[in-house]
């Protein structure tokens, strides 16, 4: 899978952390940065993570910040994103199953290196239901459409 990761400075040491476990597992990751601990503003790297995946360059992306708010809500605003904010392994694995999730936002402050890696995993392995949330989806992807066009 190729997966897109942007984080600002708060988020740099769980990206750094993240995309090796990512190639150790056989990933392809797209690394839109940043590419230090200097402090920098989030929106532009999460902004380029999401638009990876809109773009069909990505099949999924990783946004990481203090606390992942931020991200996720910058992420949310590329057409066709739908990001999900999971601290806990239930989060993870209900955006993907409900929600079919497709970029994870976490915060560096908030989530250790390795639950971070456990939330991935749990995230990366779980597959959309189906089922009732396919309308669901469809309605969310409605209104998008109708607010680029209002």
């Amino acid at each position: 899978m190729r997966i897109a990761i942007g984080a600002d400075h708060a988020g740099f040491p769980l990206k750094q952390d993240l995309a090796g476990y990512l190639r150790e597992q056989g990933h392809d990751v797209l690394d839109v940065g940043t590419d230090s601990a200097a402090t920098v503003d989030y929106p532009a790297f999460c902004a380029a993570a999401a638009r990876a995946v809109s773009a069909g360059e990505a099949d999924r992306a990783i946004v990481l910040g203090g606390s992942g708010q931020g991200e996720q809500m910058t992420a949310n605003k590329v057409h066709g994103i739908r990001a999900a904010l999971c601290h806990d392994l239930y989060l993870a694995r209900l955006s993907r199953q409900h929600n079919d999730a497709n970029v994870l936002s976490m915060g560096g402050r908030i989530v250790a290196a390795g639950l971070a890696d456990e939330i991935l995993k749990v995230w990366l392995a779980t597959e959309f239901e189906g089922g009732r949330h396919v309308a669901r989806l469809a309605q969310i992807a409605q209104i998008e459409e109708e607010e680029r066009t209002t």
